[in-house]
């Protein structure tokens, strides 16, 4: 009895170490979003988002809102709902002193558009239009009785002005006044960390993102309906239309930055600034454009193989119910915690106390450890993302693995998509958190090598800068890896049930054995899936060149653009992973099942005829140049042949 004791005890123990292991990594990761719940918690109260949104003036009224009271501030604490925008008192001669700007703001209800030349003009506007131009505490009837009014009135003459929806600004509209208005606007923003230009970006053009993330979305779901019901003619289409896209890119780039660069507003930072990032977006699109039409030109004649392929994966994501959705739900979850992120970081930003100066205005004051809190609220956005990925593709990867080792191939098992989130959140969470955390670790140094480079780029050398675009590519070559090795992880987890080091190993080790033969199956299909991202984020940064392009005027389009393209790979990516996960998926398992399995009629294949002839097909065509008959995968030199199992 001791005896069978000990055998089960040691049966158990691979078991036991992986529920521990698992445990531990979710306790971490529990504990990692209980800080940022606090700094959620924080940035609620202590932060007003709103304050950044709607703008305020100088007295500690948030414009567009009911206001609280601030203490010793008597003109603070009034009903701003009707006065939605921010006007200044001496918007031609604005000066910026310790990244404020030092003119007195108030909130009107409406911006001049004509030009006021008198304390009449001005009494007459705040009559006719109901926006008071003057302090609060100054009645209309006494614009031209009070001996004080010069100082508590606009600078005469007051330059016309339209309400730009730039955070909600009266913005001058003579060229004068309209080009320092700019320039001390565009300082300010520019003096920033990079921390508050983020800020800035995101809700210069928010509606913009907003706008073309939809688009990014429709054109996922619509490639994914065509990667679906596949045809050779749909092939040769997508790739024209990428190579109608990259071409077509490329092209407008070059023509906006000469554009840009011969423009009469160059003198304004914002527009030198989108004439050096539109250089750099061109040169870079350029060079992908080059490189991908050589990939084209060379792989053209495996399309047939493409075609095959793309058919084999579509019946076996026919056989799972609900499969394509699988990325809609993704996508959900996506937006949300994106929503929530955002959310957060902008209430962040804003977290300070306010404070009353001796002319009774207020002043907010940032608080200490800001920027500690943001830089783990950014590292909270790549590991809670890269998390919801992994759950993802471990899900699509237990879908497929109950299909394939089914031996009734006419009969499904019933649900397996539910069937695999419930083992995903049963036994796996701890293996898509540690997958995910090794991602964000990686990931991490790139952006502080990315955020050094930005800080001291005007004082490096040209060795300093090749070193730091060295290691940058370092590790996004050992980011890329590292995901390719994850992916064939999780699936390895979802047939062995081990925990993620041992099904990396075993992932390892089946990959390097079969590499040759299930390496030229699996990489023209992704090629294939990758020029299907290359599409989408196209034509979506196509569309946010187009629209930003119609607003010039005080937008620096530079983070908003990156923005809409990041959002487009990732929807892109999310929706088009259904396809390379499940051949990844489809692929591993059959190297498995020849490595368990003998064909035999004790141990038949899993593997049904038609993915059977076409691995044998590509692999004849793999190794053609020595014009001989192969049987793929047969190690024994006993002459049997493979036994499907049918």
């Amino acid at each position: 009895d001791s005896g069978d004791s000990v055998s089960e005890l040691r049966e158990w123990r691979p078991v036991i170490y992986r529920k521990c292991t698992d445990t531990l990594w979710l306790l971490l990761f529990f504990l990692f979003w209980a800080g940022l719940m606090f700094i959620t918690g924080y940035a609620i109260m202590a932060g007003a988002a709103e304050r950044l949104v709607l703008g305020y003036d100088s007295f500690g009224n948030i414009c567009g809102r009911k206001n609280t009271p601030v203490k010793g501030a008597l003109l603070s604490g009034q009903d701003m709902t009707n006065k939605k925008y921010v006007f200044f008192l001496n918007s031609c001669s604005l000066e910026m002193q310790s990244l404020k700007i030092s003119s007195v703001s108030l909130c009107v209800s409406s911006c001049p558009q004509e030009q006021l030349n008198s304390l009449e003009d001005l009494q007459s506007f705040a009559r006719n239009n109901g926006s008071c131009l003057c302090i609060y505490n100054l009645n209309i009837s006494s614009y031209t009785r009070n001996p004080k009014a010069a100082e508590l009135c606009p600078t005469l003459p007051v330059p016309p002005s339209k309400s730009f929806p730039l955070f909600n600004r009266c913005v001058p509209r003579s060229p004068e006044c309209y080009s320092k208005y700019a320039s001390v606007l565009i300082r300010m923003v520019n003096e920033m960390d990079v921390f508050h230009r983020i800020l800035s970006g995101i809700l210069a053009g928010r509606d913009t993102v907003i706008g073309l993330s939809f688009l990014a979305l429709a054109f996922s779901f619509i490639l994914v309906l065509a990667f679906r019901f596949i045809q050779t003619l749909l092939v040769h289409t997508l790739i024209a239309l990428v190579v109608f896209g990259l071409l077509f890119v490329s092209g407008v780039l070059w023509w906006l930055y000469c554009d840009y660069r011969n423009g009469p507003s160059t003198e304004l930072e914002t527009e030198k600034e989108n004439v050096k990032f539109l250089l750099g977006y061109a040169i870079f699109s350029t060079v992908v454009t080059v490189v991908l039409l050589s990939l084209i030109l060379v792989l053209r004649k495996r399309l047939q193989f493409t075609v095959q392929l793309f058919r084999i994966v579509g019946k076996i994501i026919g056989r799972i119910p609900f499969l394509l959705f699988q990325p809609l739900w993704t996508f959900l979850i996506l937006i949300v915690f994106w929503a929530f992120w955002v959310a957060v970081l902008l209430s962040l930003g804003t977290a300070g106390t306010a404070q009353t100066t001796s002319g009774g205005q207020v002043e907010y004051r940032a608080l200490s450890g800001i920027s500690y809190m943001a830089w783990y609220h950014f590292v909270g956005l790549i590991w809670t993302s890269e998390f919801i990925l992994a759950c993802q593709q471990m899900t699509i990867a237990g879908a497929v693995v109950t299909c394939y080792f089914n031996r009734n191939k006419n009969s499904p098992p019933p649900h397996p998509v539910l069937s695999s989130v419930s083992v995903l959140f049963c036994y796996h969470l701890g293996t898509a958190v540690k997958g995910s955390f090794l991602i964000t670790i990686l990931r991490i140094p790139r952006i502080v090598l990315l955020y050094l480079y930005n800080i001291l780029k005007q004082k490096e050398s040209a060795c300093a800068k090749c070193l730091f675009k060295c290691c940058f590519c370092w590790f996004w070559c050992q980011e890329c890896c590292l995901r390719y090795f994850n992916q064939h992880a999780y699936t390895t987890t979802a047939i062995n049930g081990t925990n993620f080091c041992t099904s990396a190993k075993d992932a390892v080790f089946i990959l390097a054995k079969n590499s040759g033969k299930l390496a030229s199956i699996s990489c023209f299909g992704d090629f294939l899936l990758f020029l299907g991202k290359v599409f989408v984020v196209c034509f979506t940064v196509f569309g946010g060149l187009m629209a930003f392009n119609y607003h010039r005027e005080l937008q620096g389009w530079v983070v908003p653009l990156l923005l809409v393209g990041f959002f487009a790979y990732v929807m892109s990516h999310s929706f088009l992973s259904v396809f390379e996960v499940t051949a990844d998926a489809m692929f591993l398992c059959f190297a498995v099942d020849m490595e368990t399995n003998d064909g035999s009629a004790e141990k038949p294949y899993f593997v049904d005829q038609e993915l059977l002839t076409f691995v044998s097909q590509s692999s004849k065509v793999t190794e053609g140049q020595n014009h001989r008959r192969m049987r793929p995968f047969q190690d024994n030199e006993d002459g049997t042949e493979l036994q499907p199992m049918v």
